[in-house]
């Protein structure tokens, strides 16, 4: 197989339980499912992926409700426990000798991964959750309840714009004891490329909250209010990457409405997880493990015995410098 041939996706539509899944397969190797988390969809990865699939058979895909992935229905609540059973289809179709896959997941996902864990082991080789926000293993688990209950409720009173700018003031504070200069963002909603090579950008997705300023626009604002112009897609976006943007704000009020607050508020299997410890791998940004996320990664991972390992950049660090981030996964999951 070609280099070309390895990267380029394979595209494929699944059906699962009252939806649709759109996926993506790059590569020839074991099977490694990667899961986008907040409002991101397969394009998340695609430079991961390509990264990764010199060595792994790499699945990516858009969660039911989100992008090219339609529900059969109106969208209700989402849980975490469905997302898991796709998963566990999605590796049954690519992996059809039963051979167990590799699961990455980032934020909202890395709930899904902890949860395709306890109830399929048998399933998956290795788990790698980046920074799950699990706020029932928090300090002060109502606070945290308290926050996303807020951004959910702003979300409905007054917006998108809204409901993130509740997040980032929410999430401002560290939660946990060293309170010195978090990074600016967690679960973050910001897209805007840096001065990389366009070629590394990847997007980046709605997760938790951007800054206020940066804040995603609500999608009934007039094309001329300043809100929207102040987040349209920067011009110097490849137009691949531009569409993935799209797509991702476009998810915002799925995340907001019926994701949030169920995936943070899930609470872990901690025997189930203790019991297959061996193949977990809690990840944590170098940048972030103060912020709310990776305070109740790490708890989790104490509670549950698991290896902890530290990533490139912060919460979002696999949109912050995706072939570093890449990189440092191959590592983890190459690790005896």
């Amino acid at each position: 197989m070609t280099t070309t041939d390895r990267t380029a996706p394979r595209t494929g539509l699944l059906t699962v339980d009252g939806a649709t899944l759109h996926h993506e397969v790059r590569g020839e190797g074991p099977l490694l499912v990667m899961m986008p988390g907040g409002s991101a969809d397969a394009g998340i990865y695609d430079v991961i992926a390509a990264d990764l699939a010199d060595r792994w058979t790499v699945a990516t895909f858009d969660p039911r409700g989100y992008s090219r992935s339609p529900l059969d229905g109106p969208v209700t609540e989402q849980l975490p426990a469905t997302h898991a059973d796709d998963i566990v289809r999605l590796i049954e179709v690519l992996s059809p000798d039963g051979s167990p896959a590799a699961l990455f997941g980032s934020s909202s996902s890395a709930v899904v991964a902890l949860d395709v864990l306890a109830r399929h082991p048998g399933r998956v080789s290795r788990v790698v959750a980046h920074e799950p926000p699990v706020v029932g293993l928090l300090p002060d688990p109502e606070a945290g309840r308290a926050l996303f209950a807020a951004v959910r409720e702003s979300f409905r009173r007054d917006g998108v714009a809204a409901a993130m700018t509740t997040m980032a003031e929410g999430l401002a504070p560290a939660w946990g004891e060293d309170r010195a200069d978090p990074e600016p963002t967690a679960f973050e909603a910001e897209a805007e490329p840096t001065a990389r090579d366009p070629e590394s950008i990847a997007p980046e997705p709605a997760a938790m909250a951007p800054e206020p300023e940066r804040a995603a626009p609500e999608p009934a604002a007039p094309a001329s209010s300043p809100q929207e112009k102040s987040q349209e897609t920067p011009p110097e976006m490849p137009p691949a990457q531009a569409e993935v943007f799209r797509r991702m704000h476009a998810n915002l009020p799925v995340f907001l409405e019926h994701v949030l607050c169920s995936f943070s508020g899930y609470a872990p299997d901690l025997a189930a997880l203790e019991d297959s410890s061996a193949h977990l791998v809690v990840g944590v940004g170098r940048d972030s493990r103060t912020l709310l996320p990776a305070v109740a990664a790490e708890a989790l991972a104490r509670r549950v015995d698991a290896r902890v390992a530290e990533f490139p950049g912060g919460h979002i660090g696999l949109t912050e410098d995706p072939r570093a981030f890449a990189a440092r996964l191959r590592d983890v999951l190459l690790a005896p």
